[in-house]
């Protein structure tokens, strides 16, 4: 054999054994990745259909500054007022983070980027694309309800 020939087998041999290699480690990268990402990736919950629920009695929620309900798989945010309650949805619209209400600032704020939305649930600065989803608010007896808007 020839010493060109011998060089060509080996280049071929180490080509083979690079791509070899590359590919046992892709793999093993792999194996070890997906079930990491799996793990972090949070489950999808079915949407639980509710029409109405009860967010607690009116004399104890007046007492507080806001409270986070749960309304299905939604988290919505209840804030008493002066003359009457607001209810809106408690994920920020920016990425899902649940907001919370600075009574000082007549906000609604998310810690998670900083977002503001007024008490229309609008939003007013920060990341947010879009408004909050706003509830409405059912007073009966002495509970306060909360449900859809149509």
């Amino acid at each position: 054999m020839e010493t060109s020939e011998l060089q060509n087998k080996q280049t071929n041999r180490r080509g083979f054994l690079r791509i070899l290699a590359t590919a046992g480690i892709t793999a093993f990268s792999a194996s070890v990745l997906y079930p990491v990402f799996a793990f972090l990736r949070p489950p999808k919950q079915r949407e639980v259909a509710v029409s109405s629920v009860k967010a607690g009695k009116i004399e104890d929620l007046r007492k507080l500054d806001y409270k986070i309900v749960r309304f299905g798989n939604e988290p919505v945010i209840v804030i008493p007022t002066k003359d009457k309650f607001l209810a809106f949805s408690a994920r920020c619209t920016h990425l899902d983070c649940t907001v919370q209400y600075v009574k000082e600032k007549h906000v609604i704020w998310c810690a998670c980027h900083n977002g503001k939305y007024d008490l229309t649930g609008r939003n007013i600065s920060g990341p947010p694309p879009r408004p909050l989803t706003k509830y409405k608010t059912i007073i009966k007896g002495d509970e306060l309800m909360i449900a859809k808007t149509a």
